[in-house]
């Protein structure tokens, strides 16, 4: 079995806890069911923030959905590159799966869409 990374990122309107929370678990459900991803089968997850979301980590909630309370979760904040997208939660899952990984479907959101236009995908609300 060979270990894959699945990538997504998405953005939030606001540095707000509950926003945050928000924005992160609808990206991690997008990924999952694009992928038919199980806890059980993650290595663990890496997410970052722009320097302008400190409001609160976005594996807070990931810790508490059924299945992902064994999965090593990391935070870390995204280099501050100048005129970079703003307000953006990224993530890298290293997934154990025998899916190829030309085969992996990765999943950018909301205002993260512009950063990778062939992976974007469209969510209910979405309005941009």
């Amino acid at each position: 079995m060979a270990m894959r990374g699945v990538r997504g990122a998405t953005t939030a309107e606001a540095n707000d806890a509950a926003h945050i929370a928000e924005r992160t678990l609808e990206l991690l459900r997008v990924l999952v069911e694009l992928n038919a991803i199980r806890p059980e089968d993650l290595a663990s997850a890496t997410f970052t923030v722009t320097p302008d979301l400190d409001a609160d980590f976005p594996a807070t909630p990931v810790r508490t959905i059924p299945g992902w309370e064994e999965v090593p979760l990391l935070c870390a904040r995204e280099i501050p590159v100048t005129g970079s997208l703003g307000r953006c939660i990224r993530v890298l899952l290293h997934w154990n799966t025998e899916r190829a990984q030309r085969d992996v479907r990765h999943a950018f959101l909301r205002g993260a869409r512009r950063l990778r236009p062939a992976w974007a995908v469209r969510v209910p609300g979405d309005e941009t």
